[in-house]
């Protein structure tokens, strides 16, 4: 990345004071605008209300078309607020502006900047710069036009280095965080664009997550959910090699920190003891984001997983038996090209016998400058979309009988706020419930309660998505 031109002229008061950020896409993506928030927080005023800021920061999502549409939709109606309201800046980043840097420049006019995935700093950079024009506009007391600060900040993702003692700003509850312990990915599954928009996989060290651990943890953070685009593949970049298991060791040991949470293990590469470890462990809950994206050996093969049927049901094997009440939650792909009716049908009969607690789905996207893209027998619109819905169609009946079953279990509960319904209830989560991502528990009010609290109840009611608790003795 260029820098902009620096000036000796210090900064001053400026037009562009309120500042609001967008963020879209996933919990990583949301650490990426937590850093850019921390890169201002002090020098310009934070907003939560679009109408009523100067600079609009959308962070967007690319990784599948409907992620495209929705981020070029937000753009757009941010751009609206420059003729609504008092908007004078429009700053684009993330992973939209790193895959369309050239095109987003030419046909979006109304984008005043765009900024990449490895260049967080730059929000910051645009700001200041912007600051010393108008203070050095206004010390020559001229009219004429100040040169701005440069319109593209989107640099090679695939550098070596990244900064991780960057300060970010939780968005979270303030018990829960984000960790966030590798950034990239070098798998090489051909319908995936990250590694182009990410760079390969760099693992940070053990001692910075656990500092930024204990750092959260000082600020009242009782769980961490640690996220990455492969995080059993955490480590074996690093020299000499670490991997999960020493990486969960080390964080339990961080005082305060009550739950940790597991997000986005690929199937292959579980490491040495780490579902024993999952089993044993008295702060790793029992949950696991795991996708596997397909059963049959033929789409796997075509998807480049580097993995076959056999070794994903074993490895669900695993840990069921390991640990029985594990919550599962994976993601699958229907409609791949070259996927069949009986492929279709070995995903939907597995969806049956996996029991999985969580399922999401996509329907494939043609991603150019992915290998999926010009794979011949591509499937029809509407074979996509009656796959979907038979696949969803099970899972439905899957999470029913599951959550029917969880009736009378005793359970633990995280108190999380007062509901927005009715100041009655008090909602929560088990540790079966990921924040802002599964549904939440229902508690009575009680006013010895508070949020980060860890209590015993038992389930006397559920939903598709939502459980019902009558508390234990507090004492």
């Amino acid at each position: 990345m260029t820098s902009p031109a620096q000036h000796d002229a210090p900064l001053t008061p400026s037009s562009l004071q309120k500042v609001h950020f967008v963020s879209l896409g996933c919990p990583k993506n949301r650490i990426d605008t937590e850093t850019m928030l921390a890169g201002l927080e002090g020098d310009y005023q934070i907003t939560s209300e679009a109408e009523d800021a100067d600079v609009v920061v959308v962070n967007t999502c690319a990784f599948v078309d409907s992620a495209k549409e929705e981020s070029v939709n937000t753009i757009l109606d941010m751009a609206d607020l420059k003729e609504t309201a008092q908007l004078k800046k429009l700053i684009v980043s993330g992973c939209l502006s790193q895959r369309y840097a050239k095109e987003l420049s030419v046909e979006m006019p109304e984008i005043d900047h765009l900024v990449g995935t490895s260049d967080l700093g730059a929000v910051k950079e645009i700001l200041d710069e912007s600051r010393r024009v108008e203070g050095l506009a206004r010390e020559a007391n001229s009219s004429a036009p100040a040169p701005l600060p440069q319109r593209v900040y989107v640099s090679d993702p695939d550098r070596a280095g990244f900064d991780w003692e960057q300060p970010r700003v939780n968005t979270m509850a303030g018990h829960s965080a984000y960790l966030k312990i590798a950034e990239g990915c070098s798998n090489a599954c051909a319908f995936c664009i990250i590694p182009k928009l990410r760079g390969p996989q760099r693992s940070r060290s053990i001692e910075s997550v656990v500092v930024e651990a204990e750092q959260l943890a000082a600020q009242g953070v009782v769980e961490l959910n640690l996220i990455a685009q492969d995080l059993t593949a955490y480590g074996y970049d690093l020299r000499p090699r670490s991997n999960l298991t020493q990486l969960l060791e080390a964080l339990e040991a961080v005082e305060g920190v009550r739950w940790i949470r597991l997000f986005y293990a690929y199937p292959r590469n579980f490491p040495q003891g780490l579902i024993d470890h999952m089993a044993s462990s008295k702060k790793v809950v029992p949950y696991l984001d795991m996708p596997l994206q397909h059963i049959s050996d033929n789409v796997l093969a075509l998807m480049k997983r580097g993995t076959r049927g056999e070794t994903i049901r074993k490895r669900v094997g695993e840990l069921r038996t390991a640990l029985p009440n594990l919550a599962l939650r994976t993601t699958f792909i229907v409609g791949y090209p070259g996927e069949t009716e009986e492929d279709h049908k070995q995903l939907l009969e597995f969806v049956r016998e996996a029991k999985f607690d969580r399922l999401g789905a996509f329907i494939f996207s043609r991603e150019e400058g992915t290998p999926s893209y010009d794979l011949p027998n591509q499937v029809p619109e509407e074979v996509k979309e009656r796959r979907y819905n038979e696949l969803m169609f099970v899972q439905r009946e899957v999470s029913r009988e599951l959550n029917e079953a969880m009736i009378g279990r005793e359970v633990e509960v995280m108190v999380e706020r007062v509901s927005e319904e009715s100041d009655l209830v008090v909602v929560g989560r088990v540790a079966q419930q990921a924040p802002d991502i599964d549904g939440v528990t229902y508690l009575g009010l009680h006013d010895e309660l508070k949020a980060g609290q860890l209590v015993r109840g038992v389930i006397t009611q559920v939903t598709d998505y939502d459980l019902a608790v009558e508390l234990l003795d507090l004492d």
